[in-house]
């Protein structure tokens, strides 16, 4: 089974960039959907971005089209999150999880990484 770890999260001024790296241990990163999550305090968890393992096609929240690239490199077991033009309101915790094709829901994830936008 793999296991995430997330890092890159910090504090940043409205406008600025963030890239977040989501490492992965195990065997078989190519073979998992990877996506990015966020949750803000006192709202529920929301779905950001994802990618297949081909990389060939990825899938954004409408907040995060055009200011956000989710990306992966497999020869790294790393998928990552290019955050440009931040607002304050994508400050929360940031989430990588993972799933294989044939499942529904991301069965696995990361610890959460702090992104902070202040205005």
């Amino acid at each position: 089974q793999v296991q995430l770890v997330e890092s890159g999260g910090g504090l940043v001024q409205a406008g600025g960039s963030l890239r977040l790296s989501c490492a992965a241990s195990g065997r078989t990163f190519s073979s998992y959907i990877m996506g990015w999550f966020r949750q803000a305090p006192g709202k529920e968890r929301e779905f950001v971005a994802s990618i297949p393992g081909s990389g060939s096609r990825t899938s954004y929240a409408e907040s995060a089209k055009g200011r956000f690239t989710i990306t992966r490199d497999n020869a790294k077991n790393t998928v990552y999150l290019q955050m440009n033009s931040l607002k304050p309101e994508d400050t929360a915790v940031y989430y990588c999880a993972a799933r294989k094709s044939i499942l529904l829901k991301y069965d696995c994830w990361g610890q959460g990484t702090q992104v902070t936008v202040s205005s």
